[in-house]
């Protein structure tokens, strides 16, 4: 229930609890499907926000944080954006602690979907089944359908839900060693003024050049993204941590920086080939949209580059 001069941040909060309870409810209907969890990212996209249709969500969601990079089926789909469906036996051999616990619990397959609309994920859900499935094309379509839909739901409600007067930036970096950050204005010399300061940051911190020039490269598309959407300042995040090195660029949504959600238009337009050089070079990225602005984050895997 909304009670009268609730917060707008409560607001959504509520909202998005709506969704994700309609969601829940809708997909424990499907055909031998026996529980259901649905999971949406946060903190830069470095954990989620996760709950599951046998927890008390009757006056608000029964949410909980998990660690984005825990390997499991719902993690690897919010990475990729691909589905991962298959019997206990199939998926075994890449998820045994999961599909142990499962198995006792009498779970014959699995299926978690992306919550997207094509661009990176927002989130993700699984399903859980107490018979085989056959996991044909056409039952891995439909169930990416309800991905998408999901995916359209949340976009709306982030959309519509009003903007409070004190921007709130979240994002968590809790194995970092070093954070930095620095401000973007909105202007278009604000990419070669960042680039540089971010590049004198790294060579502080004894980055690998090659590292720090991919990085560079990025943080260059997603500033420029941020002009050209908003035309307002950015803050920008450097974090180095244990073996990676995580990048984040929070607008704050002026000038009509995030489009309108309709069918065919992803929440976050890329400018020319911008986040789809992001796509080809990171080691992971995405975003979270919310009533404030968009944060964009890529990740840089620094073993990976040595």
């Amino acid at each position: 229930m909304v009670e009268t001069g609730a917060s707008s941040g409560e607001l959504r909060a509520l909202d998005v609890d709506e969704v994700a309870r309609r969601a829940m409810t809708t997909l424990l209907e499907l055909r031998d499907v026996t529980r259901v969890g649905v999971a949406l990212t946060e903190g830069g996209g470095r954990r989620l926000r996760f709950s599951a249709s046998d927890r008390d969500n009757a006056r608000a969601v029964d949410w909980c944080h998990v660690d984005a990079y825990d390997d499991v089926p719902l993690n690897t789909v919010v990475r990729t954006g691909a589905p991962v469906v298959g019997s206990v036996d199939e998926l075994e051999p890449r998820y045994p602690e999961l599909v142990a616990r499962q198995r006792e619990a009498g779970v014959a397959a699995i299926a978690a979907l992306p919550v997207s609309t094509g661009g990176p994920a927002l989130g993700g859900y699984v399903l859980f089944y107490d018979t085989a499935q056959p996991f044909d094309a056409e039952q891995v379509d439909a169930l990416t359908e309800h991905g998408r839909r999901l995916a359209d739901e949340l976009r709306r409600t982030q959309l519509r839900a009003p903007r409070p007067t004190t921007p709130v930036v979240e994002v968590e970096h809790a194995d970092a060693v070093r954070v930095a950050v620095l401000e973007a204005d909105g202007e278009p010399r604000a990419v070669g003024l960042t680039r540089r300061e971010v590049r004198t940051l790294l060579a502080e911190w004894e980055v690998d050049e090659d590292v720090a020039d991919t990085a560079l490269l990025c943080l260059s598309e997603v500033v420029t993204n941020a002009v050209i959407h908003t035309g307002a300042p950015s803050e920008v995040r450097v974090a180095l941590g244990e073996g990676v090195l995580t990048l984040t660029v929070r607008d704050q949504g002026a000038g009509g920086g995030v489009p309108a959600a309709t069918d065919d238009v992803d929440p976050l337009r890329v400018h020319g080939r911008g986040l789809q050089l992001v796509d080809a070079l990171a080691s992971r990225w995405g975003f979270d949209l919310d009533e404030v602005g968009t944060t964009v984050w890529f990740v840089l895997d620094l073993e990976a580059a040595s």
